[in-house]
């Protein structure tokens, strides 16, 4: 495939579906192919399906007509997957995946072997909005549509720090500016901009987080009581895993919350000598070489003694090169 419009000719009914618990790559590729579609082909019906997105997302074009449930038995005549890394982790619409005529994947993630009928992944492009950005005609791709790129770009890219960052990256990131929405707003919003509750709990996590392996691993964490306490879930805590990893002489930084008793996300972040993605892939879970993370069960305690236990082989080995 070298243009999204190969896999769209003759097609009247197209569905977009992300992976559970969608991050600004998910949304922000699902809801620019849901605009590019919208802006360019109105003989086409096209339906998104994803987790509730963040309040971080507003800013993005039509982000309300995102439908969060399953709607009734559909059949589509294409599904496409964005920034889905294994077919395990296709959230709401399983069942639309299994029942459409064709079915699309396009992808960044080193770790997905490829489970669509089309399977257009790019391991060593910085997003999966980037890959997408490379299947459109770019004339077609209005203001609306670069937005939703420029923040799937920036949230898997850091703002342009992490080292999947590359000259066509930031390239492409100049054509999008070129349309005129307001990036630094974006970037703000996405980044910078906490309630102070999420300030709050940020701070708690970094005042209890514990150095380990002579100050190369930190490690912060929340339990259920504490997220009760609090009063936040998932969405509160963007943000606090890239903080631990700005840690001087940090090489990982690991954050594990309790979503359900005994039930663990994992997020990990590495400066560059650790895969985290050998780490995640190795507990069931996927991401890239300095970002990655996994869903875990067992004691808090059994959740940090196994994962240190695979970032401590990778740094043992460094340290003997």
């Amino acid at each position: 495939m070298n243009n999204i419009s190969e896999v769209l000719d003759g097609v009247k009914k197209v569905g977009i579906g992300g992976h559970i618990r969608p991050d600004g790559d998910c949304v922000g590729s699902c809801m620019a192919l849901y605009l590019y579609i919208k802006n360019n082909y109105p003989e086409i019906s096209v339906k998104v399906y994803l987790d509730s997105p963040k309040p971080v997302f507003d800013h993005i074009d039509r982000i309300g007509e995102i439908h969060t449930e399953a709607d009734g038995d559909q059949e589509f005549d294409l599904f496409v997957t964005c920034d889905v890394s294994a077919r395990d982790r296709l959230a709401i619409v399983d069942r639309y995946f299994d029942r459409a005529k064709k079915t699309v994947c396009i992808d960044h993630h080193i770790s997905n072997t490829g489970f669509a009928d089309v399977n257009y992944i790019k391991g060593d492009v910085s997003s999966c909005c980037e890959v997408l950005y490379g299947l459109m005609d770019k004339d077609k791709v209005d203001q609306s549509v670069a937005a939703a790129v420029y923040t799937g770009m920036i949230h898997d890219t850091g703002v342009f720090q992490y080292s999947s960052t590359s000259p066509e990256t930031m390239r492409i990131a100049g054509e999008l500016m070129k349309t005129g929405f307001e990036f630094n707003r974006i970037i703000d919003q996405s980044f910078y901009e906490k309630t102070y509750l999420q300030n709050q709990v940020m701070g708690r996590v970094l005042a209890e987080s514990i150095l380990l392996m002579n100050g190369t691993c930190i490690i912060g964490y929340l339990r259920k009581k504490d997220m009760d306490f609090y009063g936040v879930d998932g969405k509160d805590l963007d943000g606090i895993v890239s903080q631990l990893r700005l840690t001087k002489g940090v090489e990982v930084a690991m954050f594990l919350y309790e979503m359900e008793t005994q039930t663990f996300k994992v997020s990990l972040r590495s400066n560059g000598n650790v895969d985290v993605s050998k780490v995640a892939v190795y507990f069931g879970g996927g991401g890239h070489t300095r970002a990655a993370g996994c869903d875990l069960q067992g004691s808090m305690y059994d959740v940090i003694n196994n994962v240190t236990r695979e970032i401590y082989r990778q740094i043992c080995l460094e340290t003997e090169k």
